[in-house]
């Protein structure tokens, strides 16, 4: 290694520098007040923890982009998180004693082994929250409700919000009975929007041409709200199916009255989250940002490998994404200089700057004050301490 590469980090792991890290810091805490003002407590969930709970029920890809070492004290495997979902859902089953609702928010690092997206960190700033315990539809509008707000305190100027359910592809494929393998493999090409394999692929695996129909129309299930009167039309003869379009228009319906200049999309063919997600699904994106800059959804069934099956619900925000758009205000505050004397009158002056929220900086003879972003400076004039412009 040179002299100069001691000074490179990783690929993908960056840095914050003062402006942006007071930007990002100002949104974190923002957020997190709005969670707490709907009735969420903030949990601090540990950077890393044993493996074996870190990535049980979330399937391969969280795997997958988890770091792995060895605890130096057990000699077991320690994952360093990438998702704090299941680190909430641990807590929730052995942490706390309610049988009823649990609203928890959190915001922090996680870590991945390499970027979700070309131009993605691999250590994004996240904030979220978890509801556990309500199973019906009011906890997936509560939740698509915060979204949104989170998305206006961090400033977007659009609201944009694509909604999707994967209790429909789980219908159809029960009503079909694909076996393990075959639902996979439909999976991943849904996932492509691969219509040439998919026509081929249903050719070769569902004989019944009504069945038939109902993955081939998949993929083309997506735009406005008329998206769902042709999917229950569609969808008829599958109960389960049908069940799954009647939420996403429950949740739909409210969100319009709520926020009637959100832009709401429907793709009832997008099972991100797929193997551990249960129901509604939903993603944020901001213009001139192609991934999301915020996913979730219903995951009912991850508590049941910490022994407490809980209905649990609820999102995370990628702060570091948000700051990456431009949207947040990276200007930075002012501060006032001082030559310190020692003087007491002129501590007692500074002390009282510091107790109204000013920024005051102790400098020396000559210190480019400019460069500290002062504008201000704090002098003896007529025997008192006053601030004066620079």
């Amino acid at each position: 290694m040179t002299y100069a590469d001691r000074w490179l980090l990783p690929d993908g792991v960056e840095e914050i520098l003062p402006a942006e890290a007071k930007a990002i810091d100002s949104l974190r805490r923002r957020l997190l007040d709005l969670y707490s003002t709907w009735g969420y407590d903030m949990v601090i969930p540990p950077l890393l923890e044993y493996t074996d709970s870190l990535l049980i029920g979330l399937g391969r890809d969280v795997d997958l982009l988890t770091f792995k070492v060895t605890d130096q004290l057990s000699g077991r495997t320690l994952g360093i998180r990438a998702d704090i979902t299941p680190q909430t859902a641990r807590m929730d089953a052995h942490s706390f004693n309610r049988t009823g609702a649990n609203r928890l928010c959190y915001a922090g690092h996680v870590v991945h082994t390499r970027p979700k997206n070309p131009l993605a960190t691999r250590t994004p700033i996240q904030a979220g929250l978890e509801f556990y315990g309500e199973p019906g539809v009011a906890a997936d509008i509560e939740v698509v409700s915060l979204l949104l707000e989170s998305l206006q305190v961090a400033g977007l100027p659009r609201l944009h919000i694509d909604l999707g359910h994967v209790g429909i592809y789980r219908a159809i494929a029960a009503d079909a009975s694909l076996t393990k393998g075959q639902e996979d493999t439909f999976f991943e090409l849904l996932q492509r929007k691969a219509s040439t394999e998919i026509r081929a692929w249903v050719d070769a695996n569902i004989a019944d041409p009504a069945k038939a129909q109902l993955f081939l129309s998949l993929p083309r299930l997506a735009g406005n709200k008329s998206v769902l009167q042709k999917a229950r039309d569609l969808f008829s003869g599958v109960k389960a199916a049908q069940a799954a379009v009647d939420q996403l228009d429950e949740v739909a319906r409210v969100i319009e009255q709520r926020y009637p200049a959100a832009e709401l999309y429907f793709d009832l063919g997008e099972l991100r989250g797929y193997h551990y997600l249960t129901g509604l699904v939903f993603a944020a994106f901001a213009p001139g940002y192609g991934n999301p800059i915020a996913s979730g959804g219903r995951y009912d069934h991850i508590g049941e490998v910490f022994g407490r099956a809980r209905p649990a619900t609820g999102f995370a925000v990628d702060i570091t994404a948000i700051s990456k758009l431009g949207l947040l205000n990276k200007v930075g505050v002012p501060a006032i200089a001082v030559i310190e004397t020692g003087n007491t009158q002129q501590w007692e002056m500074m002390q009282n700057l510091r107790s109204q929220g000013q920024r005051i900086i102790a400098v020396s003879e000559g210190a480019n004050l400019a460069e500290l972003g002062c504008d201000r400076q704090l002098l003896l004039q007529d025997g008192r301490y006053k601030v004066v412009a620079l």
